[in-house]
């Protein structure tokens, strides 16, 4: 049961990858997302390759492939292996057991700034905390196919939640799919904020800095604040998953 769950996740997160346009047009095909299994931590669930139309936008639970920390098929469909990167997932779970999710993807305006040589900084809400110290860069475009890349790649992670790879795309880590995929999501929006930014005034443009970065996010619950104790005294405490659950829910309704 707990397979078959975390395959129809992982297809919800294929298809988000398309449904925000990181996987879309010539890269729709390029990009995967991976969860590992709850009661079986030594293993995951992730894309694989070889279907006869392989898209993002179409992959189903059924096209998923369990693979285990050694980047080794365990289960899957018949003449389907693990993508060609899926040492990015397994050496960065061997290396990290509180990551629970991994995403790598082409997004575009990521992979420019990444050839430039562009920091991307702050410049608007989303994603800021990710971005408001630079990222690390692998500084080879190629793909990651041998256990010494998929270290490198895990080794420059570290104990973060994002980097780049140089004229390739990115990979962002987390305790959640939630996390992963939104980090990658906003990570992309950050990187097209950036350029806008860099076309407009040049290499040097002002963004947000670190310290403005913190303090957006210091204070406490806007729900201390009177009017909202009044209002959560009159209509009751909000339920609500925020922006995920309907990411989530219109990928899942796709499958």
């Amino acid at each position: 049961m707990e397979f078959e769950e975390t395959r129809r996740e992982v297809a919800a997160g294929t298809h988000m990858l398309a449904d925000f346009g990181l996987a879309t047009g010539v890269r729709a095909s390029l990009g995967h997302v991976s969860v590992r299994v709850p009661n079986e931590p030594n293993k995951f669930v992730v894309k694989g390759r070889g279907y006869r139309l392989d898209t993002l936008a179409r992959m189903r639970p059924e096209d998923m492939v369990l693979c285990d920390l050694e980047a080794n098929l365990v289960e899957g469909p018949p003449e389907i292996v693990p993508c060609f990167e899926v040492k990015i997932h397994s050496c960065i779970y061997k290396a990290r057991p509180d990551v629970q999710s991994v995403v790598h993807v082409h997004p575009r305006f990521t992979v420019v700034m990444s050839v430039v040589g562009a920091t991307i900084h702050s410049i608007c809400n989303e994603g800021n905390r990710l971005v408001m110290d630079p990222l690390p860069v692998y500084p080879k475009q190629k793909i990651i196919t041998t256990d010494e890349e998929g270290a490198a790649v895990a080794r420059l992670l570290g104990d973060g939640r994002a980097m780049l790879l140089y004229g390739h795309g990115a990979v962002t880590a987390g305790r959640t799919m939630e996390q992963s995929m939104t980090d990658m999501i906003q990570l992309e929006h950050q990187a097209e904020m950036n350029y806008y930014a860099y076309s407009m005034v040049g290499p040097d443009y002002p963004y947000v800095s670190r310290e403005r970065v913190i303090e957006f996010g210091s204070g406490g619950s806007q729900f201390e604040l009177p009017h909202f104790k009044q209002a959560i005294a009159k209509a009751g405490m909000p339920r609500y998953s925020g922006v995920w659950a309907a990411w989530y829910e219109a990928a899942a309704a796709e499958l």
